[in-house]
């Protein structure tokens, strides 16, 4: 293999799909990375196709099964807003960060999900505030180094606006400029959501998301110019990728409801208090568990069995595909979930028992007109990978990939190792 580079930088668009690269090449950022960059545009995201899971794998080279992060949230009944998987700790592998630091490599991590407590030295980690008690601030500092973050806050606070978009993206934008231009990392993950936020808001081909991919190309050209000015870029490598794309959503299905009215959970004062049973949303996909201590009970599932069934009969609710546990398994999600559901076209699923269905339009905590969570192979549902610098070689991958062939990929030309990885390197595109 040739020169292993001194720099990575690692940058991840959130539900930027291979449905983009047309327009994205009509950009003067993007079009001029793609020129000198090894390309595939036939990437599988992982399933369920969600962003914490996806983003695993990039990292570790693992489906979701073998990595541990097979959703966005814990399985929370009792809770109305579950908790996020955040944290480092709950990631069953070795990490191409992990590995990095063993060799001396400088880390960081921007909004990369699932990097919450990972020892990153210029961290921000993604985290959500679901308790009444928390606020932002204080559970970043709670996840991540607290100097560091506070000196980022300090600088750029004036461009965040809460989570909302683009003003998130802006300030990790700076954020991620300011850290190249002053600590100048070895590996560097970052991860931008604005395309997805616009895409879940508005729809997947809806005029503002194209406004979101415009600012994204602004952002590359930002990044290239402080990686120039900051060291050698002959021995600088840059990886452009999405995790996933989304579809249009128009009506929502809420499984729990009919598990309710089939005594299956138990609601008290408005809140899960029990269950036997219960669904757990993946957006475009839905878990459905049963609870390990009725499981002694032969009769439970084949009756939860029998419900989903004829749900699945039903045209109109949102259940297209019922998956066992071992194909579920087989496909990378949960191994310890009962079934898997996947979603008519136009539909995606949500935990809430109250109702059965709902237009989108109606749905008031989480109107999503476009989502993603559904099986990755799809057609015109795939993403993106792109690869240019040291020891890349600018070829076309006219094949079928995965993201975790990426992971391993990354960890090849770093001479990392990332252990029994699901995945397989692209040599291809390996000087």
């Amino acid at each position: 293999m040739g020169q292993k580079p001194n720099r990575v930088m690692v940058i991840s668009l959130d539900a930027v799909g291979n449905q983009d690269l047309e327009y994205m090449n009509t950009l003067p950022n993007f079009r001029a990375f793609f020129q000198k960059a090894a390309l595939c545009g036939r990437v599988e995201s992982v399933y369920p196709s969600l962003t914490y899971p996806a983003h695993t794998s990039i990292l570790t080279g693992r489906k979701p099964i073998h990595h541990g992060i097979i959703n966005n949230t814990k399985l929370q009944p009792g809770r109305e807003r579950p908790d996020w998987i955040y944290q480092r700790k709950y990631i069953k592998s070795t990490t191409l960060w992990d590995e990095a630091r063993k060799q001396g490599i400088r880390t960081a991590a921007l909004l990369w999900p699932v990097a919450g407590r990972s020892k990153i030295p210029f961290c921000v980690p993604e985290v959500m505030v679901t308790r009444k008690w928390q606020t932002q601030i204080l559970v970043n500092a709670m996840n991540g180094p607290v100097f560091y973050q506070l000196d980022l806050n300090r600088r750029f606070g004036h461009l965040r606006d809460g989570i909302r978009q683009p003003a998130l993206d802006d300030f990790i934008q700076a954020s991620a400029l300011y850290t190249i231009r002053k600590y100048n990392p070895g590996l560097f993950f970052l991860h931008l959501t604005d395309v997805d936020t616009n895409r879940h808001i508005y729809g997947v081909n809806h005029p503002k998301a194209r406004e979101a991919l415009a600012r994204h190309d602004s952002r590359l050209g930002d990044i290239l110019r402080a990686l120039r000015e900051t060291g050698d870029m002959e021995r600088t490598a840059v990886f452009l990728l999405g995790d996933h794309y989304q579809k249009d959503a128009r009506r929502i299905a809420f499984v729990n409801c009919i598990l309710r009215r089939e005594g299956l959970i138990d609601i008290r004062d408005g809140k899960v208090k029990g269950w036997r049973a219960v669904a757990k949303s993946c957006d475009g996909s839905c878990y459905v568990y049963l609870n390990p201590k009725a499981r002694r009970d032969p009769s439970l599932a084949k009756r939860v069995e029998s419900i989903v069934k004829e749900l699945e009969k039903r045209e109109d609710f949102g259940i297209g595909r019922i998956f066992s546990r071992e194909q579920a398994a087989a496909l990378g999600a949960d191994p310890d979930c009962f079934l898997m559901l996947e979603a008519r076209e136009g539909w995606y699923f949500l935990d809430d028992w109250k109702r059965e269905q709902l237009p989108v339009e109606e749905e008031k905590a989480h109107k999503m007109r476009g989502t993603h969570g559904y099986l990755p192979d799809g057609e015109g549902y795939g993403t993106f990978f792109a690869a240019a610098g040291c020891g890349i070689r600018p070829v076309a991958v006219n094949r079928k990939i995965a993201l975790w062939d990426e992971g391993v990929t990354i960890a090849e030309l770093m001479g990392l190792s990332l252990g029994d990885a699901d995945g397989n390197v692209l040599r291809e595109i390996l000087l």
